[in-house]
């Protein structure tokens, strides 16, 4: 047997490692006391509830109590603005004197979003796309159309707005829908001698819908053409035609005149 395996099987060998352990479990349980000592362990200052509370209350409180405080935001739709939805740590946590306490709070503004386009879409449409949106329904109204619940105006506070309209986020927005008892057949709209945008607004306001926009001659200006031939026309042999008919336009480079083109 060579020397060193001797040397384990002897006395102080076992002396030595049982030391070694010791020393070792020694330094580990004065490190560890040390470090609780140190820290408080187990001791502190209770975290106040401060959810649900408004953000002035809760920074009153955090203050009394020698703490400090972050705070973000985040947009919560029906919570009121200024309003704590989230602490950290959490209510009854016991920490130091001075610890900084992380608040989230309800924004105090909301963010703005566009309008989508809900023409001709149908109320069930409109109640799905609004929501996702953030937005909300308030009145709803009805006007003569033969399509029945068809999105005919979106209004707010009142005002016709478009499509991209910016609103804050959580607005309430009122419809008026079609009726389903308008007439089959609605008046055919002059629209020589107007501006492309001018006659859209007339097919659109109509009951009708734009067809196919034919463009004349040199155009330099697409935003600055005028009608000059529409079909169907207003005739004297022909004066309505039926809801949704698509109106088609020819226009020309140039502005309207104060006298209409016959």
């Amino acid at each position: 047997m060579s020397k060193f395996g001797a040397y384990l099987k002897t006395k102080s060998f076992r002396n030595n490692i049982i030391g070694a352990i010791v020393t070792v479990i020694a330094v580990v349980l004065i490190a560890f006391y040390s470090l609780g000592y140190y820290t408080n362990h187990g001791s502190g200052i209770p975290v106040p509830k401060l959810k649900g509370e408004l953000i002035d209350k809760a920074m009153s409180i955090l203050k009394e109590q020698g703490f400090g405080y972050k705070i973000d935001s985040v947009y919560v739709q029906d919570v009121a603005p200024g309003t704590i939805v989230e602490q950290d740590p959490d209510a009854g946590t016991n920490v130091k004197e001075g610890r900084v306490i992380y608040l989230t709070m309800v924004t105090l503004l909301a963010p703005n979003i566009a309008l989508p386009d809900l023409e001709q879409s149908s109320y069930r449409e409109a109640i799905a796309t609004l929501q996702n949106y953030g937005l909300k329904i308030g009145d709803t109204t009805y006007r003569s159309d033969i399509a029945r619940d068809r999105i005919l105006e979106v209004r707010f506070k009142g005002e016709v707005i478009k499509p991209g309209t910016k609103l804050a986020k959580g607005s309430m927005v009122d419809l008026v829908l079609g009726d389903g008892e308008g007439a089959s057949e609605v008046e055919i709209p002059q629209l020589i001698n107007l501006d492309l945008d001018a006659a859209r607004f007339a097919i659109k306001g109509a009951g009708l819908s734009v067809g196919i926009v034919t463009y004349q001659g040199s155009i330099t200006d697409s935003t600055n053409v005028v009608v000059v031939s529409q079909y169907p026309m207003k005739t004297d042999s022909l004066s309505k035609t039926s809801i949704g008919t698509r109106i088609n336009l020819t226009v020309t480079q140039g502005t309207k005149t104060d006298v209409p083109a016959n």
